[in-house]
């Protein structure tokens, strides 16, 4: 398994309706091929600032199969109006637990 890390900027304003569409998007991960899991954390010292943690049995599973599927698009269509800039993504995979 990996884990996407997503950070993602927002209007500490809009706050409450940015998490109330990230809970709508969150079916749109879950059916997705090589979905495993999916959580959402916001940054205590800088609030406009949440880190989108989703695991994945593989890069490919993220970067090619839900990028290129219908469920990606509902995404951005339900969070993306939020962003201030567009997120930064990395993938991480554990070495040492």
């Amino acid at each position: 398994m990996i884990q996407e890390i997503a950070s993602i900027t927002i209007d500490p304003a809009r706050a409450a309706e940015f998490e109330a569409a990230v809970a709508r998007a969150r079916p749109h991960f879950e059916a997705a091929k090589g979905f495993v899991s999916f959580s959402l954390k916001r940054v205590i010292e800088h609030p406009a600032c949440y880190q989108l943690v989703v695991g994945w049995e593989s890069v490919e599973a993220h970067m090619v199969d839900f990028r290129a599927s219908p469920g990606f698009q509902q995404w951005r269509a339900l969070a993306g109006p939020y962003f201030i800039e567009a997120p930064t993504v990395i993938h991480l995979q554990t070495v040492i637990s």
